[in-house]
């Protein structure tokens, strides 16, 4: 049976980090569904570009996720983080020894609010960890400038510039090395 993995959107996402793991994954035989949280299917990213969703997350239920992808993008990381509905799902995918995967702001804006982050080895866009550190000091014990940081079920990114590792590691994780090598390889990425 194929994986499954939720993407969360929320107006103001960056769309190379939604875009990129939704392709890659997909490639992957990944079965990729990109829900949004707020009251319509289209989406409109921090760039002026629209994506419409596969659904709104208040209609999907538990789903049964192996993963959780949050994009960032500002405002979209910030409207992720104010949605109940996004926090309860990705606590609960935490919880059951699922993937949780933020990239850019998210990972501070979103996750470390949450208390995904905490004991954690994490990254984020540059400047945003700053954010994460005023409400929890504790966070700066964990918090790297590497590229891609996979702590257990949590995986963490950089930026619009990392999305193709961000989206292989997602692979590497919920398929196998090899599916991400090829994936790697058939991007150019190697």
């Amino acid at each position: 049976m194929a994986k499954k993995a939720l993407v969360l959107l929320a107006d103001g996402f960056e769309e190379v980090e939604a875009v990129t793991p939704i392709d890659y994954l997909r490639r992957a035989g990944v079965a990729v569904t990109v829900a949004t949280v707020a009251g319509s299917l289209a989406v409109r990213g921090s760039h002026g570009i629209t994506v419409t969703a596969d659904a709104l997350l208040s209609g999907l239920g538990s789903g049964g996720w192996d993963a959780v992808v949050l994009p960032g993008g500002m405002p979209g990381a910030s409207n992720l983080a104010a949605s109940a509905p996004a926090g309860q799902i990705l606590r609960d995918t935490a919880a059951a020894g699922k993937l949780v995967a933020a990239i850019c702001a998210s990972p501070a804006v979103a996750l470390a609010p949450w208390g995904l982050l905490d004991g954690r080895r994490w990254t984020c866009y540059p400047g945003m960890e700053d954010r994460a550190f005023a409400a929890a000091p504790a966070l700066k014990a964990g918090w790297t400038d590497i590229r891609v940081v996979t702590d257990g079920n949590i995986i963490t990114s950089r930026g619009a510039g990392t999305a193709g590792l961000f989206a292989t590691a997602i692979i590497a994780r919920l398929v196998d090395e090899e599916a991400a090598r090829k994936i790697s390889a058939s991007v150019l990425m190697e």
